[in-house]
């Protein structure tokens, strides 16, 4: 058995079970904040990754790198005050949850990787908070894609004129259909790791002070 196979697939499994709650309960929060308890009352509000998770989704994203979640019930038209907008906020909370875990996870990932000692123990720690900035960084990128359903979608249709976001929202089901085919033909796999490279290389620098904190204590 390749020990490292399965071990850099446990670390993405755990990637996953902690990325999707925080993405999928940060719809629900923000939902709520907004006036709207739906997804409150049926337990979404919850970073138990049983409420949020899709059997068959799950498996994809661990072998095939993109599935996808239950989706989170949002009563917009009748639960919020401005719907268009509180849709396209409660749309924002989910990637934005991402990036700020994916910022914290890469404070960690350098404790680890300049202050744990060599062992397996820790190796494999250094790979889940790895898999864990990644995992967090490449959710969050894709669904801010402006492609319905994908969260981007909500943020921008909530500018267009309402008869252009009523007649997009018209044609969601097959968008969605072609969205899959180019994820399977590979036709999205440069520009979004293009923009998944460039939002790390950012959080790298952006925890530039933990560098600078713990370089006396390694002279």
């Amino acid at each position: 058995m390749d020990w490292e196979l399965l071990a850099a697939y446990v670390a993405r499994a755990i990637a996953l079970l902690v990325a999707i709650p925080v993405h999928e309960s940060a719809h629900a929060w923000a939902a709520y904040k907004l006036g709207d308890p739906t997804a409150k009352n049926l337990g979404r509000l919850s970073l138990n990754p049983l409420r949020h998770f899709d059997p068959i989704g799950a498996l994809c994203m661990i072998v095939a790198g993109f599935g996808w979640a239950k989706p989170v019930p949002i009563a917009a038209v009748t639960r919020f005050r401005h719907p268009r907008r509180d849709m396209a906020l409660s749309a924002a909370a989910g990637p934005a949850s991402n990036f700020v875990l994916a910022f914290f996870c890469m404070i960690f990932y350098k404790l680890v990787y300049y202050l744990a000692p060599i062992a397996a123990a820790w190796d494999f720690a250094a790979a889940v908070l790895f898999q864990l900035v990644w995992t967090n960084i490449t959710l969050a990128v894709f669904n801010l894609l402006p492609v319905p359903p994908l969260d981007g979608s909500r943020v921008v249709t909530a500018f267009l004129p309402q008869q252009a976001y009523f007649g997009l929202m018209r044609y969601e089901r097959y968008i969605m259909l072609a969205l899959f085919a180019a994820l399977m033909l590979g036709w999205l796999d440069t520009p979004l790791r293009v923009v998944d490279n460039a939002v790390w290389t950012f959080l790298v620098y952006a925890t530039q002070f933990v560098e600078w904190i713990l370089r006396p204590l390694l002279i």
